[in-house]
């Protein structure tokens, strides 16, 4: 039976918990195993201790373990762990102290596999929160209530995980908790732990590479459209590269319904190299319908070929121009070249050649090529799509990194709190 204590008081029963260690921190089973000191301390009214069992100069006594089955002692459990057990190694490590005051404090080394919820929705910067609940099993808060001592949770110092900080200070609370199969109230003790995951790892292995394979890709707007193997081989390359970035990423963490900010990166990594790809595929149109519409052009251009023909009253200079199946002939002023050519009518005309093809023809090349009012020059849209491929994809790249980290980092730190 519990301690006698006044009416309506409950037995208080104070613990520590000093953490030894915190490893495996398993986010496929979401879980994590700690290593920890527990203790345990009571007042028990009704021990009569002899002074003969206290050494000289000492208020307590250390006993074996199985002095403990003979004392009265509170039944917590964790309510969220998976397993829970008392580590030995030639005996369990567990004691018993008692003191002169009647006070009783019984210490024992365990490990536990402790279940937690997991967050992912901001991995790779996720903060995972973690709680172990220490709950009475039999008695209910009127009986026994659990409590923190002054020492609460203390952490190892030279503690270290390798993918996560431990947030600290940690956070403890006392409550009650309803247990309905119980029928009634129970002690609750909770202390939270706050594993804060280390960006650098990914910044190495996923960030920096995945901006890498963004930034080659551009280098495909400064090849020339002639190099087709020498494009299409570096875009695809990148794009497969990406793919099996993100296919290996995924297998560190449990499959999810949700989209991570991870997931996020990688579709915006993936879309701007398969834009660049697009990019090459509308050039490349763009190109075949220059050269169609130039070389009808060409084909349309009358070919002239200088000849002479004799006239009836002697030879006079012409030039000949080839027009179809009709021949025209031009008469040139042989003694003043800036005199303009008289022009004769056409010894065969072709009724089947439509004079306005050659503008409608022109005004077609219009639509992929144009000549620049300063320069003079002819400009290929493709070139130009080229030339302003060149500062919008980075400008664009850098618009979407200045949006991403900015937002995941405030999502992050309000998730802390």
């Amino acid at each position: 039976m519990r301690p006698p204590s006044r009416k309506g008081q409950p037995v208080i029963v104070e613990f520590s918990i000093y953490v030894v260690d915190v490893n495996s921190i398993n986010v496929e089973d979401m879980d994590f195993r700690v290593d920890m000191f527990i203790r345990q301390t009571w007042i028990e009214s009704r021990l009569q201790l002899p002074d003969d069992i206290f050494e000289e100069g000492d208020n307590h006594v250390t006993l074996p373990p199985e002095f403990f089955d003979n004392l009265w002692h509170p039944d917590p459990y964790f309510l969220n762990s998976k397993v829970t057990e008392i580590a030995e190694l030639t005996h369990k490590f567990s004691s018993v102290t008692l003191y002169r005051n009647q006070t009783v404090r019984y210490a024992a080394r365990m490990h536990a596999i402790i279940a937690c919820q997991m967050e992912f929705q901001l991995y790779p910067m996720d903060i995972q929160s973690c709680p172990i609940y220490i709950e009475s099993f039999s008695y209910s808060n009127q009986k026994v209530r659990f409590k923190w001592s002054e020492a609460g949770v203390t952490i190892n110092p030279e503690l270290k995980l390798l993918q996560y900080n431990i947030g600290e200070p940690l956070r403890l609370e006392e409550t009650n908790g309803l247990m309905i199969d119980k029928e009634g109230n129970f002690s609750r003790l909770v202390v939270y732990f706050r594993f804060e995951r280390q960006i650098g790892h990914h910044l190495i292995q996923t960030f920096a590479p995945s901006s890498l394979v963004v930034m080659l890709s551009w280098f495909s707007f400064w090849l020339d459209l002639d190099a087709v193997p020498g494009r299409v081989t570096l875009l695809v390359t990148c794009m497969l590269t990406l793919v099996t970035m993100f296919t290996g990423l995924r297998a560190d963490i449990p499959p999810v319904a949700y989209v991570k900010a991870l997931d996020l990166w990688m579709a915006g990594c993936m879309m701007f190299v398969f834009a660049a790809l697009s990019e090459f595929v509308v050039v490349k149109v763009l190109d075949k319908q220059y050269q169609m519409n130039k070389s009808r052009a060409q084909e349309a251009i009358p070919r002239i070929i200088p000849v002479r023909i004799n006239g009836e009253k002697g030879s006079c200079g012409t030039v000949a121009a080839w027009e179809g199946s009709g021949v025209r002939c031009r008469k040139v002023d042989l003694t003043s070249p800036a005199s303009p050519p008289a022009t004769t009518p056409a010894v065969h005309s072709n009724p089947a050649a439509p004079t306005h093809l050659v503008g409608e023809r022109r005004q077609s090349i219009l639509q992929v090529a144009w000549l620049d009012a300063d320069t003079g020059q002819e400009r290929v849209l493709w070139r130009e799509i080229d030339k302003l491929s060149r500062i919008v994809f980075p400008a664009l790249f850098l618009l979407f990194v200045t949006l991403y980290w900015p937002v995941l980092l405030l999502k992050t730190k309000s998730s802390s709190h």
